[in-house]
């Protein structure tokens, strides 16, 4: 690289260094740092606070891994190597098989998709490549293009995503809180009826909501969208 060109701000652009100190290395550095996102979220993740819990001083992480924006990198990547690589079936099934586990891992750690926008080149790293492999294989044996393939991974990935990040947020919040999931919506509700007095679609909807099991509403709009989703995408086929 040329002396005057800045290096690329990313891990996967970054050759890792030869040398590995013995009791620690990355693998042990992002497997704890994730472990501290999941029960502390993404803004307590510090170099320093990450040392402490691993019995290490910062300067000895700064061997292995070079900023915390590489360390988030690390762990995204490290989180989707949690999700299946389903033998090619029908392509449907195995769509949503993918799918459904992608949102169960956002929904194990919250602070995943909000942090994927922000993660610089995160989707160079070996798993998140595996994975996008994977499914750009499973569109194109079911009939896509490559290049239509391609859109349809990302169109299908995007709407996980969006759907994810909301519940991921909800769950946030409620933890935060300290109380119940149950707890906070029967606080809530009196002021959401109060404010949908003058909507009578959204007052009626609101209604309805309030006798049905609001433990299985998340799923059932992730399988409602879903479905229409993967209708579109069948419908570009031959």
């Amino acid at each position: 690289m040329p002396a005057d060109q800045p290096p690329i701000p990313s891990v996967w652009a970054r050759p890792q260094r030869k040398r590995e100190q013995p009791a620690l290395t990355r693998e042990h550095i992002v497997t704890e740092a994730v472990r501290l996102l999941d029960e502390e979220g993404a803004d307590n993740l510090s170099m320093r606070r990450l040392g402490s819990r691993l019995g290490a001083g910062a300067t000895s992480l700064y061997r292995h891994v070079a900023s915390k924006d590489e360390l988030l990198e690390l762990a995204l990547d490290e989180v989707y190597g949690e999700l299946p690589l389903p033998d090619a079936g029908e392509w449907r099934a195995t769509v949503r098989e993918v799918a459904h586990a992608l949102r169960a891992a956002i929904l194990r750690h919250p602070w995943m998709a909000a942090k994927l926008g922000e993660a610089g080149l995160a989707y160079l790293g070996p798993n998140v490549l595996r994975q996008s492999e994977h499914m750009l294989g499973i569109f194109e044996r079911a009939g896509f293009s490559l290049d239509e393939a391609d859109q349809a991974v990302s169109t299908v990935t995007a709407f996980v995503l969006g759907i994810s990040t909301s519940e991921a947020a909800w769950l946030s919040m409620v933890a935060r809180s300290g109380q119940s999931a149950q707890e906070w919506i029967e606080r809530l509700w009196p002021a959401a009826e109060r404010a949908v007095q003058d909507y009578p679609r959204l007052r009626a909807r609101y209604a309805a909501q309030k006798v049905e099991d609001t433990s299985k509403s998340g799923d059932s709009a992730f399988e409602y969208g879903l479905e229409r989703l993967l209708d579109g995408l069948q419908a570009r086929l031959p």
